[in-house]
């Protein structure tokens, strides 16, 4: 269900154009998330959930320089914050409190974060205000969104069937519903697995990570298939600058780049890294501008006491050098995702922010 929320919707609507000349447009919204007239707790947020794990004991000696390595926005399922990450401390956190899971999230140039939820999908502003919702109809989740300019939305929308869907935030209209193939379009419990991180590409296609029925396929603006790949468990999928497809597989603990025939270009797997760095439950990665790939180890499965111990962040070069491990069990969560605030590009504009 669409629903407009009691406080007016206020959207910039910057022109991209105003924004492409700076290299890393979102370092310039980050001073809007400190101040005075930021409130500790939102009016809408939840209580923080109380950490169960234990305090690490010690802080282990990792590449690079840990929270300073990147400012960034970093979410992750098993604790359900949105932690800002800036000149490596936590500046800013938001709590949606216990039940479902944040597996999508997005800093927009008008410094707005939008977010999945898996009950739906929320816009909130630096003060923590809601300026947008949709609410995910009874037996459906949403754990893919992507801004679409300023005004729109893509979700996916897993259920009976899923559907891939694109809203406009300012009219509250529907403007593109359509049906997914789905591994069954009865039993409910088919549901939760069906779609992770999809996407709307450069190109205007769309490109889904099926990760119960295990391929990532790309539709054409009418739904027509024009490539598929097949892997065990996609749970996200991104088309880089070079034509690629860089794809995380969970249950293999790698992470595969392809071509359009789908053969493998380049991958990182457990065996390609040094001993003392345990991928754990891989579910996003990312191609940096310089080249290097961000892979996100989440807890999928873990006792909280053996959290501390699991990595969640590495950043490789393309020769699969590690420069960088992010193990931080003091002030951040889980990790399913991040958005580095230092890359060049336009999020809202589909493709701009990958390379």
């Amino acid at each position: 269900m669409l629903r407009l929320p009691v406080v007016c919707l206020v959207v910039c609507a910057l022109p991209w154009a105003a924004v492409a000349a700076d290299p890393s447009p979102l370092l310039a919204v980050l001073e809007r998330f400190v101040g005075p007239d930021v409130p500790a707790l939102g009016p809408s947020e939840a209580a923080p959930i109380p950490r169960n794990w234990p305090e690490p004991a010690s802080a282990a000696v990792r590449p690079g320089r840990g929270l300073a390595e990147h400012p960034m926005l970093y979410a992750g399922e098993g604790y359900n914050t949105i932690f800002l990450v800036n000149r490596g401390k936590v500046v800013w956190s938001y709590s949606i409190g216990k039940g479902g899971e944040i597996d999508d999230l997005w800093m927009l140039t008008n410094g707005h974060i939008l977010f999945a939820r898996q009950s739906g999908v929320e816009e909130i502003t630096p003060r923590k205000v809601v300026v947008w919702h949709y609410d995910a109809p009874p037996g459906t989740e949403v754990h893919t969104c992507q801004p679409v300019g300023l005004d729109k939305v893509m979700l996916v929308q897993n259920g009976l069937p899923p559907k891939l869907m694109i809203l406009n935030k300012r009219t509250g209209n529907v403007e593109l519903e359509h049906a997914l193939p789905a591994e069954s379009l009865t039993d409910p419990k088919t549901v939760h697995p069906q779609f992770r991180r999809g996407r709307v590409t450069a190109a205007g296609t769309y490109l889904l990570p099926f990760l119960k029925m295990a391929k990532v396929v790309e539709y054409d603006k009418d739904f027509k298939p024009i490539w598929s790949c097949p892997i065990p468990t996609p749970w996200a999928a991104v088309r880089l600058r070079n034509g690629n497809t860089l794809i995380t597989d969970e249950h293999d603990k790698l992470v595969r780049e392809v071509n359009g025939k789908c053969e493998t270009v380049w991958e990182v797997k457990q065996a390609d890294l040094p001993a003392e760095i345990v991928l754990h439950n891989l579910q996003t990665a990312d191609r940096l501008a310089d080249g290097n790939t961000v892979i996100f180890s989440s807890t999928g499965g873990a006792k909280p006491e053996d959290r501390p111990n699991i990595i969640q962040a590495l950043e490789v070069t393309p020769d699969k050098k590690v420069v960088w491990v992010l193990q931080d069990w003091k002030n951040l969560g889980p990790a399913t995702s991040a958005q580095f605030l230092d890359q060049p590009g336009i999020p809202e504009k589909p493709g701009d922010i990958e390379h």
